[in-house]
């Protein structure tokens, strides 16, 4: 379906129109009135001033609506007419010619089918009659003559309206192929969402799973067999951990596949002690230390600053030596700083970026964050940090 212009744009364009006939009818006042007194006729006399009224009134019909084009046309030419019988000649006569040619051009621009037809015939026929008053002998020249300021003008207006239509054509068309060109990008896109889907659940999802049932057993047989308690906590969380992977797969494969997920709580800062106590369970030693009073977050940002924190913490264990990890999460007036710590191996692979700080910066940027991360200046601990100005908050409701 074609999505017309809003109706203000209608208006406007309405309103031009109106004065844009307004100035038509006016300037053709203008030349014919001039016109008409400049003439060696009886000036003031009762015939010359009817005359010069009904040239008046003829051309500032032409300020009315175009669906008056057919009648204004026919009392342009009528005028042309009667004006000339009224005061008798002579045969070079000037009366409203200007607003003669512009009727003619309306009726031919605005008017369709037999109407059209009829009103071009009447304004021939009318100025063929306004030659015979003008004293003129009906032959070929005079037929010309009314056929040249009646059919030109006639004819202009009809080229008029059919070129606006065929641009108007060739726009529809380009727009059609616009529409067409994007839903064809959007099913691409659609259709490789879904093979990613697809494969994320053919391969990935089934891994996962298998990780998930195996340290359940793994944990089974330990709970039964008595056996080390270390282990066993790291065979829960590696279980838990296995689950929680599964349940934001799932999740993401219902985006992927433009379905709505199923109603659930994104986790936020409130959940970063559970995410720690995960990490300790498996002996790692980490630290959290929050101070300040938190403000209430928009839904986007604590979820993203959950997975920053997540996203910092596995950075931590997969390129760090060991613990401790220290988190420390800040709060101050309109800022929140969010910063992990931990010891890293001295080795100049340690200070190239990878898809965790990629990330990182991605999630925070998008929130009009400061990611900040590089070696301590003593040398054997790894800073990583981000930092947001909340002087705004509903900015901060959706990524920029």
């Amino acid at each position: 379906m074609t999505k017309g212009p809003p109706p203000t744009m209608l208006a406007r364009a309405r309103t031009s129109l109106q004065r844009q006939s307004l100035l038509v009818a006016v300037v053709c006042v203008g030349a014919d009135v001039l016109s008409f007194v400049t003439q060696d006729l009886p000036a003031g006399s009762f015939a010359w001033t009817v005359a010069l009224l009904a040239v008046v009134a003829a051309d500032a019909a032409l300020a009315t609506p175009t669906k008056w084009s057919g009648v204004t046309a026919v009392a342009a030419v009528a005028v042309n007419v009667g004006a000339a019988v009224l005061l008798g000649g002579p045969a070079d006569l000037r009366l409203n010619e200007a607003g003669v040619l512009v009727a003619s051009y309306r009726s031919g621009a605005w008017l369709r089918g037999t109407q059209a037809v009829a009103t071009l015939g009447a304004v021939i026929g009318g100025l063929v009659f306004a030659h015979l008053a003008r004293g003129y002998t009906l032959d070929w020249h005079v037929a010309v003559a009314a056929a040249k300021i009646g059919l030109v003008s006639w004819l202009v207006g009809r080229y008029t309206t059919a070129r606006r239509a065929y641009l108007e054509e060739m726009r529809r068309q380009a727009e059609q192929e616009k529409r067409e060109a994007q839903a064809e990008v959007d099913r691409a896109v659609t259709e490789d969402r879904a093979a990613i889907a697809r494969d994320l659940h053919d391969v990935v999802t089934h891994h996962v799973s298998a990780i998930s049932v195996h340290a359940g057993a793994a944990r089974l047989r330990l709970t039964r067999t008595g056996g080390d308690q270390s282990a066993l906590a790291s065979v829960c969380s590696v279980e838990n951990s296995s689950r929680s992977a599964l349940h934001d797969l799932r999740h993401m494969l219902d985006l992927l596949l433009g379905q709505r997920p199923k109603a659930r709580r994104d986790p936020g800062l409130d959940d970063v002690g559970e995410l720690l106590e995960s990490l300790r369970s498996t002996g790692i030693a980490v630290r959290l230390d929050t101070t300040g009073t938190p403000p209430a977050l928009p839904g986007p940002l604590d979820a993203a600053l959950f997975r920053i924190v997540q996203e910092m913490l596995t950075n931590a264990l997969r390129h760090g030596s060991g613990g401790p990890i220290d988190v420390a999460i800040r709060h101050s007036a309109g800022r929140l700083e969010v910063e992990t710590v931990n010891p890293f191996p001295a080795t100049g692979e340690a200070t190239a970026e990878g898809r965790g700080l990629t990330g990182i910066r991605a999630r925070a940027q998008a929130f009009a964050g400061r990611p900040a991360s590089g070696p301590r200046p003593d040398g054997r601990t790894w800073r990583t940090a981000v930092s947001f100005d909340l002087g705004n908050l509903e900015n901060l409701g959706e990524p920029a």
